[in-house]
């Protein structure tokens, strides 16, 4: 009679991310490829890895386009999707997407590769993007700063943008809320945040939402994984207007991009964000764009097509408004 391996028994199943094992071993499903620092042909873009917190391990990865002719550039800082368990970096459709982008923006952009769950519960991640967003803001100081020369050479420090998409924008989110509540210890002024698909959530159900109970209740298993927290799926980590959420007028830019699909569970929760945003207080400019008929991170999974194109391009165009 054939026996069970206990030790391969699994005791989390995160559709479609990843599993966990009785033994601690965690199998991811997708985004584990691995696409190193290049000069890209296609683009001309180069990229290089740095990494800034060496008892962590955590590290950036930086991009800049060929046309930048040693002049300064508008400065990105992009932090990635994945549910806060999977992707990094260097996962190669990130790295294609950014690619593109960088190329059509024309900027210098620092990609965080925060640390992921379960191995790192939440607020991980959230704190080694600020202390990515405090290191890079470093390099705009008079004093003993870091030297990463193409921060310092390039990188204009007037005007900087938080970007993500999914998870990551839900982190430039709370990035813009902690500089906000304490400007003077990161020093850096935020001139716009560009929000992708936004990966906000919360308890109740709301619109489009109610009409798939199943994948309502697949997401909320999603966030419990990430973050056990008491407050489940209205943790203001992930329900940014809840009670004991920081208010979105303390947002410390001073334009926001969100974007959302069409066929996108998430649209809701991206449309309810914007609407709020634009309702408050904050003394910004909210702006939205929706996609219809595409689904979550059409533009990531294939950046090619007419649709992916024309959100890149409304990307960067937001980026260099001012321009």
């Amino acid at each position: 009679m054939e026996t069970i391996d206990e030790k391969k028994v699994v005791i989390h199943d995160v559709p479609p991310y990843l599993r966990v094992y009785k033994d601690g071993t965690i199998e991811r499903l997708l985004g584990t490829g691995i696409a190193p620092p290049s000069l890209d042909p296609v683009t001309g873009v180069s990229s290089k890895d740095v990494v800034f917190q060496p008892e962590t391990g955590v590290s950036v990865r930086f991009y800049r386009p060929p046309n930048h002719h040693h002049r300064k550039l508008p400065l990105v800082v992009y932090f990635h999707g994945g549910a806060f368990c999977i992707s990094s970096k260097a996962d190669p459709l990130y790295h294609h997407m950014l690619n593109l982008l960088v190329k059509e923006a024309n900027v210098i952009l620092v990609s965080v590769d925060y640390r992921l769950a379960p191995e790192n519960p939440l607020p991980a991640a959230y704190d080694d993007s600020y202390a990515a967003l405090k290191w890079v803001a470093a390099h705009n100081s008079n004093g003993a700063a870091p030297t990463e020369s193409w921060l310092t050479e390039f990188a204009d420090f007037n005007k900087v943008f938080l970007a993500g998409d999914s998870a990551g924008a839900n982190i430039s989110h709370h990035m813009a809320i902690r500089v906000g509540s304490d400007p003077g210890r990161v020093g850096l002024k935020i001139s716009g945040v560009l929000m992708v698909h936004p990966y906000f959530w919360g308890e109740e159900a709301i619109g489009a939402e109610a009409e798939n109970p199943f994948f309502k209740a697949v997401v909320d298993e999603w966030w419990r994984f990430v973050c056990p927290s008491d407050r489940g799926c209205d943790d203001p980590l992930i329900n940014p207007f809840v009670s004991g959420a920081p208010s979105v007028a303390g947002l410390a830019c001073d334009r926001i991009l969100v974007c959302v699909a069409g066929n996108d569970i998430l649209r809701e929760r991206g449309r309810l964000y914007y609407e709020s945003v634009a309702k408050s207080k904050w003394e910004g400019k909210a702006e939205y764009c929706e996609t219809q008929g595409e689904d979550h991170v059409f533009h990531i999974i294939d950046p090619t097509t007419q649709n992916s194109i024309n959100l890149i391009n409304r990307c960067a165009e937001f980026i260099n408004h001012h321009s």
